[in-house]
């Protein structure tokens, strides 16, 4: 499971069925695991809580790899610890989830021998807590269950540390207002940085040391190298509030290895629906310029959805695109008091201009809008597994 973490959300790429085992019986383990995880749920913070208690008393050495404030850390952390063992059957959509894990697990200075520790406080948070379930049957679930998933954790890692640094240093050299509360902020890594469009990165600011956050990249790679990402000051987002508010061209800050499956398939003819709300416009900036570099005509048809007029921070250079690409349709959808596109909620509006049977889905913004526009998709003939977002805070079958 994971390790040491600040930011391990899932990883959601494509759709299909919740437990990524199709029709198939789950396995004996699996049965036992999610017994178990039945038992905790109403416990959770407590288990949690203690689960931390005895990995810092017995291994106090590793208290400083951890952000100063754990609230948001901890139930992430432990979160994917669950999140993980729940999909032990779902080999495929688990390993790549796993092996994101362990190569981003690198930033933080996670070795080998970290993982046994934290599968000891695991196994005792569990026996403490799962007590009516838990038995010898169980405890061997769980231990073979965590040293899989440790261990393609650890390869992982093993692998990724022969191509690639744990993190990049990065200057910002362009630091763009376009509200109050969103800023579009331009870096220079301090070496190339490979990713494709799509993906997002973790990033950790000076101010905030051992916290980092997830941004998707808001163009496809440019020959100069330079990254950009759109980001949006939340109440209480230690990260998101600094790079808005705080930074400064010449600051620098540090980037996670790139992440995330939202890509555009090339091979395919059939057309990109692409649905993104607030600053999640960003990422399907990035498949548009994709689309547009490859060269093939394909339709491509662009909803950004925004709460007020004022938050369509990025739509003119949106509507430039469309000028230039006879192939692209741009539609904005404002929730409130509209005067520059459709009146209404995104999910809706994009239902409304279906039905997208020839297209693909591609979806970015606030986990209730995915989760909304997911259900406007595939009532407006797009099946689950051709519907492609990356959602951090579930873990589904990959639908590949």
């Amino acid at each position: 499971m994971t390790a040491i973490s600040a930011d391990d959300g899932a990883t959601t790429t494509g759709s299909g069925n919740a437990d990524g085992s199709g029709n198939r019986a789950p396995s004996p383990d699996a049965v036992l695991i999610r017994r178990t995880l039945a038992e905790i749920e109403p416990v959770a913070d407590d288990v949690t809580s203690y689960f931390y208690a005895l990995l810092f008393l017995h291994n106090p050495e590793l208290r400083e790899m951890f952000p100063p404030a754990m609230d948001a850390q901890r139930d992430r952390l432990f979160g994917a610890l669950l999140t993980a063992a729940e999909h032990i059957d779902d080999t495929v959509t688990l390993t790549e989830y796993l092996s994101h894990l362990g190569r981003g697990h690198r930033k933080y200075g996670t070795l080998p021998h970290h993982y046994p520790a934290v599968g000891e406080a695991l196994m005792y948070a569990l026996e403490r807590y799962a007590h009516r379930s838990w038995s010898p049957e169980v405890e061997g679930a769980w231990v073979r269950a965590y040293t899989a998933i440790s261990q393609t954790m650890i390869d992982a890692a093993a692998e990724d540390e022969l191509r690639a640094p744990p993190w990049w240093n990065a200057e910002i050299i362009s630091h763009e207002r376009r509200t109050s509360e969103v800023a579009v902020v331009t870096v220079r890594p301090d070496q190339p940085y490979p990713y494709r469009a799509g993906q997002y990165a973790s990033v950790e600011t000076p101010w905030w040391p051992r916290v980092w956050r997830y941004y998707s990249f808001a163009s496809c790679p440019r020959s100069d190298g330079l990254l950009s990402f759109h980001i949006k000051a939340v109440p209480a987002g230690w990260v998101s509030r600094s790079l808005v508010h705080r930074a400064r061209r010449g600051d620098m800050i540090r980037l996670g290895p790139p992440a995330g499956s939202m890509a555009v398939d090339h091979s395919s003819t059939r057309g990109l629906l692409c649905v993104g709300g607030s600053t999640g416009i960003a990422p399907i900036k990035a498949l548009v310029e994709d689309v547009a570099e490859h060269g093939r005509r394909r339709p491509v048809e662009v909803f950004f959805g925004a709460n007020r007029d004022a938050d369509l921070y990025d739509l003119d250079s949106f509507l430039d695109l469309e000028r230039r690409h006879p192939w692209l349709s741009v539609r904005p959808v404002v929730a409130q008091l509209a005067t520059r596109g459709i009146a209404g909620q995104l999910p809706e509006a994009v239902r409304q201009f279906g039905p997208w049977r020839e297209f693909d889905g591609y979806l970015s913004g606030p986990p209730q809008m995915i989760r909304k526009s997911v259900d406007a998709l595939v009532s407006s003939g797009i099946p689950q597994d051709r519907i492609w977002h990356d959602f951090l805070g579930t873990l589904v079958s990959s639908g590949r």
